[in-house]
């Protein structure tokens, strides 16, 4: 798809933006990065999830380091 395609989805993203911005008068709230690093993290697994099931494997959740502390 290219170029084009990249283009047109930064516009979109753009204008949403901007109408946001407009529609709220200007009281924008930045998630933050550790936000969009969980949805980034969510949307990895969710993926992981689908291609395990379609090669018919069962994914199972290891308990991380953070997960440990009490």
């Amino acid at each position: 798809m290219g170029a084009p395609k990249a283009i047109t989805a930064t516009a979109h993203k753009l204008a949403r933006l901007f109408y946001l911005m407009w529609t709220t008068a200007g009281q924008y709230a930045d998630p933050g990065l550790e936000v969009y690093e969980q949805q980034h993290r969510e949307r990895m697994v969710k993926n992981l999830h689908k291609k395990a099931q379609s090669l018919g494997f069962d994914l199972v959740a290891q308990p991380t380091a953070t997960e440990y502390v009490s």
